[in-house]
């Protein structure tokens, strides 16, 4: 997929998953079930053990069907990695500028975390395609992607922390482009019972309230 046709991809879905498990092979099987409930992205964190792995045994798995991004991604080193492992996108938890400049590079997208103005703005010159605005629920939530909208109308952003199946659609109507949720969507508790058709539920009950959302 183009650099172009995979921000569009995740910006029509506009949501995010963000999978943080415990193993490989939870991260797989949770990222199966929110694709059968509908969400057809998700973005493994650099935390799960054997991210690369899982990365490789998604992308095998279902090609272009999923925008299969890499999450937590510290550094240029990583994102590399992480793209010759199959990812189409990056998403780091803070501005590192030089990660920016690898995705450019190999025109991938690359949504890197920023909170406070000065940050947003020197992440988007840099060459940000969307800004992880993080952790955006600890700051205001959707009213803080409103205030920050203001200034910065033509700047794509992506609140995360904080997002719920309540507030998803208060974000979409703030200005936001997409969702990123984590816990609220897969959480370690229900990948240890294995009940991953939970996931895929929940799946169903985000793509619906964003829906509501944008049309309302």
């Amino acid at each position: 997929m183009t650099k172009e046709a995979i921000l569009s991809a995740i910006t029509q879905i506009g949501i995010v998953p963000i999978v943080r498990t415990d193993s490989a092979e939870g991260a797989i099987k949770a990222i199966e079930a929110v694709y059968r409930g509908g969400i057809r992205a998700a973005e493994i964190t650099m935390t799960v053990p054997g991210a690369i792995k899982a990365l490789e045994k998604l992308a095998d798995k279902f090609g272009d069907q999923i925008v299969l991004g890499a999450g937590t991604v510290l550094d240029p080193e990583t994102a590399r990695i992480c793209m010759l492992a199959g990812a189409q996108f990056f998403v780091t938890p803070a501005l590192k500028l030089t990660t920016i400049e690898m995705a450019q590079r190999y025109s991938k997208p690359i949504m890197p975390g920023a909170l406070t103005p000065t940050e947003v703005l020197t992440a988007w010159e840099a060459g940000a395609d969307a800004i992880k605005i993080f952790p955006c629920g600890n700051v205001g939530g959707a009213k803080y992607i409103k205030a920050l909208k203001a200034p910065f109308p033509h700047i794509e952003m992506v609140p995360t922390g904080g997002v719920n199946l309540e507030t998803c659609g208060d974000f979409l109507k703030a200005g936001a482009c997409a969702v990123g949720v984590g816990g609220e969507l897969i959480d370690a508790a229900t990948i240890k019972a294995g009940k991953f058709e939970v996931f895929e539920e929940r799946a169903r009950q985000f793509t619906a309230a964003i829906a509501k959302a944008r049309s309302s």
